[in-house]
């Protein structure tokens, strides 16, 4: 028997596609409560892009403006330790982690999940852009601002408890209802930098948290060409800001060993046509290995490419991921997420 009004937390950002989400779902008969999380400081001085005065505002005027019960929950102790640091910590080992997927992880559909239930919500819902059906977590309508990659790692238990109200609507659609529901965000322009915390000047949030530790820039035959500031401040693929002249230099490889950060002038380079993928989170695990003809991106935004997976001998979790086309500036720490059609058969990280 389905239950009558069900209740369902809203994790309303500031945005529009969390504010029409709680929109529709009020439509559609549920219970809605809106919620903000709070995960940092706006009065930080050195986090000056943080929004988080601005979207708390947004989001209350919204939930009033729709009539639901609207509350702030404060998650900044827990965010730092659980994206912050290992956003950090992968930064001082050189690799580039991804802390919108960690936030989605540990935040909004851990902390935000479980203290929903614990308060009898039936589900929760985000204004995230994508889509689920029959238990299946699938690509959305607006495959410009599909978001399933950034959902890859969060727990598949979830998902019987999440609703994606958005997912199969486009970004001008969303919009236009905002615009037509008179919501006071309607028109709110779409949130930039790193999940909670907003634009910030990233190489600087760097250097304030690392200890930076120079060393040689050499070209891929060992000729030493200049110095870098630190393998941390830099990302594979990288072209601009590394400061040679007589360029351009892209970023191809980080030598920990010696400290050295290796460039080429030749985009070739950067090609890969396969790499180790570590920590997989299956939503449905195979049946059997190697898995063929799946599509795999190593990017958000970036087009899947046709790969097969097949496990490592003797390497318990670790899978080789072969591109049938290469890839350019595969980078360690990033997340690989794999595709069957438009369904997300779970994602990994990069080795």
């Amino acid at each position: 028997m389905v239950k009558k009004n069900p209740k369902v937390f809203v994790a309303m950002s500031g945005g529009v596609d969390s504010s029409v989400a709680a929109a529709l779902l009020k439509r559609d008969g549920f219970s809605v409560v809106g919620v903000y999380m709070k995960c940092w400081i706006a009065t930080d001085p050195l986090y000056q892009g943080c929004t988080s005065v601005d979207d708390e505002r947004s989001a209350r005027l919204a939930a009033a403006h729709l009539k639901i019960p609207f509350y702030t929950w404060n998650f900044i102790k827990e965010y730092k330790k659980r994206v912050v640091e290992y956003m950090l910590e992968g930064y001082g080992k050189g690799i580039t982690p991804n802390p919108d997927i960690m936030c989605n992880k540990e935040i909004k559909f851990g902390l935000f999940f479980d203290k929903a239930m614990k308060l009898g919500a039936d589900f929760i819902a985000t204004g995230h852009y994508a889509r689920l059906e029959r238990g299946k977590l699938l690509q959305a309508k607006d495959k410009n601002k599909d978001q399933s990659y950034f959902l890859s790692f969060i727990k598949p238990e979830v998902l019987s408890r999440t609703l994606f109200p958005i997912g199969n609507y486009t970004k001008p659609e969303v919009r236009e209802m905002a615009r037509k529901l008179g919501l006071p965000n309607a028109e709110r322009k779409d949130s930039q930098g790193i999940c909670f915390i907003g634009k910030v000047d990233f190489n600087e949030f760097l250097k304030q948290h690392i200890i930076s530790d120079p060393g040689e820039i050499v070209d891929t035959v060992g000729t030493v060409l200049g110095k870098h500031d630190g393998l941390a401040l830099y990302t594979i693929g990288q072209r601009k800001g590394i400061g040679l002249s007589g360029g351009p230099y892209y970023v191809v490889r980080k030598d920990f060993e010696k400290n050295r950060l290796i460039v080429s002038k030749n985009e070739k380079d950067l090609q890969a046509n396969e790499l180790l993928l570590s920590n997989v989170n299956w939503f449905e695990k195979p049946e059997s290995f190697p898995m063929e003809n799946i599509q795999a991106r190593i990017r958000y935004r970036q087009p899947t490419s046709k790969a097969s997976v097949v496990p490592v001998e003797g390497e318990k979790g670790l899978y080789r991921l072969v591109f049938s086309e290469p890839q350019r500036a595969v980078t360690a720490g990033q997340f690989v997420v794999l595709y069957k059609g438009e369904e997300l058969l779970g994602g990994g990280v990069i080795g």
